[in-house]
């Protein structure tokens, strides 16, 4: 079998999967880029169209959940499940020149977060499960703890305290894990309410670059459920994640 192959029962993804999702992920990342003057209601609807659009074209027998259309309870019947965030940081993309935004495009296996893609358009960068990232060594100093710099959730106040925790603030959660993926973080550590579309992308390349991923108990994170919220979340360096969850220990989602 090759490396390039993931099975799970009678279906599997490939590695076409993997180069689907970062090519849409940098198609509509260029569609946002030039709509932007638009503003966000505009680049969230147009985003959408063009990646329900090519996904019918291209996996017309795979299901999908977007943040911005229907949910199509058909989902829950199909092994193999596009999750995609058209716009992740619809604030920060309507304040330019910020580029703390993001689109997310991942393909849920069976539950699991298989294939993902994360494209950051401000940074003209498209991180992806196709050619994993390589992790930067760890910097010196206090754990960098990357935060919503609007709303910091309440495991971010345990993270702190218990910790010595330096925050890095920043917009979207696409954005924040990949801060922790391209080194200029250590932890992102999210309580108080996501859906399955902020975190399926950036779980799988968090993954597939060797960061733990898991909820803030330490549990798997799953995904294509019926109900799509998946409240807490934590990606973090893995040389961290036991000091880490035992800091959270305790922590209120």
């Amino acid at each position: 079998m090759s490396d390039n192959t993931f099975t799970a029962g009678t279906e599997s993804v490939t590695a076409a999967d993997h180069a689907l999702a970062a090519r849409l992920a940098g198609e509509a990342g260029r569609l946002l880029l030039a709509i932007r003057d638009e503003g966000g209601a505009a680049g969230d609807r147009k985003s959408d169209e063009l990646l329900l659009q090519r996904l019918s074209a291209e996996r017309p027998h795979d299901a999908v959940l977007s943040e911005e259309s229907t949910d199509d309870p058909v989902r829950l019947g199909r092994r193999r499940v596009w999750i995609i965030d058209p716009l992740d940081g619809t604030r920060e993309y309507g304040e330019p020149p910020r580029d703390d935004w993001a689109v997310h495009v991942a393909l849920a296996l069976d539950g699991r977060a298989a294939v993902g893609a994360v494209a950051l358009p401000g940074a003209d960068l498209v991180l992806h499960t196709g050619a994993p990232p390589m992790l930067a060594p760890a910097a010196p100093g206090p754990i960098r703890l990357a935060v919503s710099r609007t709303r910091p959730p309440a495991c971010v106040d345990l993270l702190t305290e218990r910790l010595g925790a330096r925050l890095v603030p920043m917009g979207s959660a696409g954005a924040k894990a990949m801060a922790v993926v391209r080194g200029a973080a250590d932890v992102y550590a999210h309580s108080g309410g996501q859906y399955e579309w902020d975190s399926c992308a950036p779980v799988a390349v968090a993954a597939a670059a060797g960061l733990h991923v898991s909820r803030l108990d330490g549990s798997p994170l799953h995904y294509n459920r019926p109900d799509p919220y998946l409240p807490d979340l934590l990606i973090c360096r893995p040389e961290m994640a036991s000091t880490v969850l035992a800091a959270l220990d305790g922590a209120t989602v």
